[in-house]
């Protein structure tokens, strides 16, 4: 009774209806019969007899153990900038602390029959809902509501759905919000589109394009994607051709730490989109990875003066950590109307491996996104959905057998969960930090000749030469640097085709004594257009996969091959570069380095 109480004083307004929006598919889908049963084996003392689910006690499985870090393991940064910051930030990122991890235990069996807080193998490891766990789904709806979006402006809030990480998610609102179009048998004017930033996460648009959609690259700046201007969004929907197909309705964004750009797109840029996204009618695909990596010092760097606007600025609600106020908000900060699909991801708070996340939006979509789960992925992995709740949430009860992440055997709770992300920016800040300000020294060959105007041989006077090989804009956010060459200051640029100029670079980095290996820009390109005209000027790099040691090293290995490049003033030697053959091991790791 409370909580409806709590809904009838809600004063916002309803989301909008969106299952016009719908694909065929998705209205028609209708609640899993089999799932629908779950409800009752959730009754204490119920002999179940209903379902076709394995005997727990069978299960080879007595416990599942791990040593896990305390939040406290990696020391943070500020939350505003500092000047300079390389002092700050330049020290090692592990603190000193006793001991340096938790034992986690999951028990066999919990002590609970609350299964709102029933933590074991048990339940874990059996046929569960679609929507996730129900320990972690408790604990990640409240993070989300009132930690992660306390300002979501529509009434009721938002729901939540674990998914087995942002691509599941992303493959699931795709399937519900576009229909499968074939040239063979549709009619052009059914063709779907997506709207993408100019430079954009290529398994995205990967796993459009088969359906069939239109692949509809937006401008970009800094930020990320723009608004206004030729090229921005509202361009793009103004002078839609319709003879491509239907005018888009979705668009697929990076935000925060845009990939590849490391583009944060501001609170105003949020609300000028979606007035835009309201007048046309578009619903956003949010995927949110690197939110909580927001780097204050690479704005110092830039020379940005003015402190980013926040919830707590704006009037909002805090979320009671001052971390996660200072941090640039969600799309969903401003979704009035319920149109943001936000998809978060535990591969990079976590590891990747755990193919774990789960999707933010409003509950009538996330009711038919359910339903797309219980006939496809059913839920997560048990056994990652039952360690990540115990190392956060820890034992519910005196005599439970489990033990969380914490060093006294309880969980991390929400403060340590919002410390063990502070660390984390901390230890990403402090490799951006070093990176960078490498790659920032070394942008310039310089060299020295002999001054044409020397009066005699033996004169110590000499002219220096200064050429800029490359710039950046320091990141704002995210795990990556995105460099534009400067091609044109190359001795053989006018000799040459500037793209195969561009990939004799990237194939000089990786021989000896370099051994760099860079993303080339040309991947990230939606269309075979930007490929053509203008993603060969840039590389992605990425400063989050090496040892923290390496990062250095390595740094300074890419500027030396930038020198050596540019020393190079012989045709014959480019054409060598790209004559080479590919060494054993190479597309390996151009694959791996395509993956985040």
């Amino acid at each position: 009774m409370a909580n409806i109480n709590l809904v009838a004083q809600d004063k916002r307004c309803a989301p909008i209806d969106l299952s016009h929006h719908y694909s065929r598919v998705t209205k028609n889908r209708k609640q899993s019969s089999i799932k629908e049963f779950y409800k009752y084996f959730m009754i204490p003392g119920i002999g179940q007899l209903a379902g076709g689910l394995p005997n727990a006690s069978y299960f080879p499985y007595d416990t599942l153990e791990a040593s896990v870090a305390l939040p406290q393991r990696f020391i943070p940064t500020p939350n505003d900038p500092v000047d300079p910051p390389a002092s700050k930030l330049a020290a090692v990122s592990l603190s000193d602390q006793q001991p340096p991890s938790a034992r986690v235990i999951v028990p066999k069996a919990s002590g609970t029959t609350d299964t709102l807080r029933k933590i074991d193998l048990t339940s874990a490891l059996q046929y569960g809902t679609a929507q996730g766990y129900p320990p972690l789904y408790t604990f990640l709806r409240q993070f989300t509501r009132e930690n992660l979006h306390p300002n979501c402006p529509y009434a009721g809030g938002p729901e939540i759905i674990l998914t087995v990480g942002a691509t599941d998610g992303f493959s699931k609102a795709i399937q519900a919000l576009s229909n499968e179009w074939s040239e063979e048998k549709d009619w052009i004017r059914e063709k779907e589109g997506l709207l993408v930033e100019e430079y954009a996460y290529m398994n995205a648009i990967q796993a459009a394009r088969p359906r069939g959609m239109n692949i509809v690259p937006v401008g970009i700046d800094d930020e990320g994607m723009r608004a206004n201007g030729k090229g921005g969004l509202e361009d793009v929907l103004k002078n839609w051709d319709y003879n491509r197909g239907k005018r888009p309705h979705l668009i697929y964004t990076v935000t925060i730490g845009q990939n590849p750009t490391s583009g944060v797109l501001s609170v105003q840029r949020r609300k000028d989109i979606y007035k835009l996204c309201q007048k046309y009618d578009i619903i956003i695909i949010e995927d949110d990875p690197y939110w909580y990596l927001q780097y204050p010092s690479g704005k110092k760097a830039n020379g940005v003066q003015q402190p980013a606007s926040t919830p707590t600025s704006d009037g909002g609600k805090s979320s009671g950590y001052a971390f996660l106020d200072s941090l640039v908000p969600s799309y969903l900060s401003v979704d009035t109307e319920g149109r943001v699909v936000r998809l978060d991801t535990f591969s990079k708070t976590i590891a990747p491996g755990c193919r774990l996340g789960w999707i933010t939006t409003q509950p009538a979509l996330a009711e038919r996104l359910l339903r797309i789960t219980e006939t496809s992925t059913q839920q997560p992995s048990g056994f990652v959905q039952s360690m990540v709740a115990e190392t956060i949430m820890g034992p519910q009860t005196p005599h439970d057998g489990g033990r969380g992440g914490s060093r006294n055997g309880s969980g991390w709770q929400v403060s340590g969960w919002v410390r063990w992300l502070e660390g984390l920016r901390g230890a990403y800040e402090r490799r951006m930090q070093t990176m960078c300000s490498i790659l920032h020294d070394g942008r310039y060959m310089i060299s020295r000749r002999q001054s044409l105007s020397a009066c005699d041989e033996d004169s110590d006077w000499s002219v220096v030469d200064k050429v800029k090989m490359y710039d950046f804009v320091w990141p704002l956010g995210g795990m990556f640097v995105w460099l534009e060459l400067n091609l044109s200051t190359h001795p053989l640029y006018n000799r040459i085709d500037h793209a195969e100029l561009a990939h004799a670079l990237w194939i000089h980095f990786t021989t000896k004594p370099f051994l760099v290996l860079v993303s080339p820009g040309t991947i990230f390109a939606p269309t075979p257009e930007i490929a053509a005209e203008s993603a060969w000027r840039y590389f992605r790099l990425c400063f989050a996969a090496v040892a923290e040691e390496e990062v250095e090293l390595t740094s300074k290995r890419m500027v030396a091959g930038f020198n050596s490049f540019w020393a190079i003033k012989n045709l014959k030697d480019i054409q060598e570069l790209l004559n080479a053959e590919s060494f054993e091991g190479a597309e390996p790791l151009m694959y791996q380095s395509l993956m985040c």
